[in-house]
This record gives structure tokens, sequence and C-alpha cells, in this order.
């Protein structure tokens, strides 16, 4: 355990100095910011036709769940995609893996490194929007209790702590598009065809969703995922897609982390 803490660490240094990292995570939080200008700005419009979406003026509270409904469709797929797709492709392009590896460092040490590095970064993206799109949404409309899905009243200390499931079930799928760019980012060894191919892969999960014929497969889609947070915002709480939810990202994540495993262990970094 050790040699991996060692290694995830020299990951998340490496993302720290990288500039996508940091263009990532600010539009995460620029997004809710700018969505909460509109509406100031704008007093009779609004997302009215979301969960949620009716009562965004009644509390910042309701903003990162609006929010997390539109940036599921592009933006959280595409931050993601731009360091999954590129952590292992990276490495061939400064030709660094095989230094990393003459440290005394295992294979699987650092490919778990980067998993956690990819996770990590998933992880602190989506709670950053959370939190600056409460701290927005509160200046512009106060700290209220929440209306729920059911219409029911919820305390404003419960609403957050139901945003803060929320957002770990919204990683879910995430993580299941990290890991699938995590694949294709050691299978291809090329960033730009990894990070391309992931976001692709991550809106055609989007597209089946609404495609006609395709209801019986719509649960477990990756993309039907990004809903399972309605779950924690229903009076009882619905706990069917939270469930679903963890199982079917879990697959989503096993099979192409199991797929780049072996593709690692078995890369010839000598003639790099």
């Amino acid at each position: 355990m050790g040699a991996v803490a060692r290694v995830y660490r020299w990951e998340i240094a490496k993302l720290l100095a990288q500039k996508r990292t940091y263009l990532g995570l600010l539009a995460a939080m620029l997004v809710p910011v700018a969505f909460v200008v509109t509406l100031v700005i704008n007093t009779k419009g609004g997302p009215n036709d979301i969960p949620l979406g009716r009562t965004i003026r009644e509390t910042g509270l309701a903003v990162p769940f609006v929010v997390l409904f539109f940036m599921s469709f592009w933006a959280f797929p595409l931050i993601t995609a731009l360091v999954a797709g590129d952590i292992v492709a990276a490495e061939t392009h400064n030709g660094t893996l095989k230094t990393i590896l003459t440290r005394s460092r295992e294979r699987g040490e650092v490919f778990v490194g980067k998993v956690l590095a990819s996770v990590s970064y998933t992880i602190a993206v989506v709670f950053a929007m959370g939190v600056i799109a409460v701290v927005a949404g509160s200046l512009a409309w106060g700290f209220h209790p929440l209306t729920s899905l059911s219409g029911t009243k919820v305390s404003a200390p419960h609403a957050a702590g139901l945003l803060a499931a929320s957002l770990a079930v919204y990683v879910l799928p995430l993580v299941g598009i990290a890991s699938f760019g995590l694949m294709l980012s050691t299978i291809t060894r090329h960033s730009a065809a990894s990070v391309v191919g992931t976001l692709m892969w991550a809106l055609l999960m989007q597209l089946l969703g609404v495609l006609p014929g395709t209801e019986s497969i719509r649960p477990y889609l990756l993309g039907t995922q990004f809903d399972a947070w309605h779950g924690f915002l229903r009076t009882p709480a619905d706990w069917v897609p939270v469930v679903r939810a963890v199982w079917v990202c879990a697959l989503y994540m096993l099979v192409p982390l199991v797929a780049a495993y072996l593709v690692f262990l078995r890369r010839d970094v000598a003639s790099e």
C-alpha cells in the first residue's frame, strides 16, 4: 500500500501540473455561477421542465441539483474524458513510463495509482461544483428548506445531506466513463484518440437512452444512472434507482479496468 500511495501522490502532482486539470475544475465551478447570474438577471424565465427547476428561486440548495441535470449531457463527461483519456497515453508521448518502472514500482502499483488519481479528480470536480452552486444560489436566494420531488419540504441541513449523497451517486457513472477512458488511454497510447473516443462513448450512452425501442435496456445504460440521485429527493426515499446505479456502474467500471490492467501488464515499454 505504501508504494501505491507514493505512485498516487506522484500522479496527483502530475495532474496538478497540467492546465487541463485546472480548466476542467474551473469550468465545473463557473457553470453554476453563470447559471445563477443568468437567473438573477432574467427574473421571469427558468428551467421549469426539469426536476426542481420550478422551485430553484426558493433556495440555493436547489441550484446544484438543477446544474447536475444539465452538466450530465456533455460537461462532466468531457471534463472526465480530458483527464482519464490522457493519464496513461501521456506517458507514451513523454517517454516517462519506463522511468517510473525503474523506481522499484510494480506495474500493478502504477496502474492502481493512475486509477485512484482519475477517480479523485472526478470526485473533486463534482463536489467543487456542488459547493460553489450552493454558495452562489444561497447568496442569490438564501439557504432555505428544499421542496422535494414529492412536494414535501425538507429542512436545509437535511437537504444538504441529501445533496452530498446525490453527488456521491452522481460520481458513479462518471467513474464508469473515466474507466472507459483509462482503457482507451492504455490501449491506444494516444491522448487525443482516447479523449475523443471516451467522449463519443459517453454521448452514445446518452443517445441510446432516448432512442425509441431501447426501453428494455434503458435502465441498464450508463447514461441513465445520472438520474439515480432523484431517488434521494422523494419521500420516502426511492432506493431502487440508487441500488441499481451502484451495481450497474460497478460493471461499467470493472470491465474496462480489467481490460486496461491486462494490457498494461503486457505492455512493452522498453522500446518507448
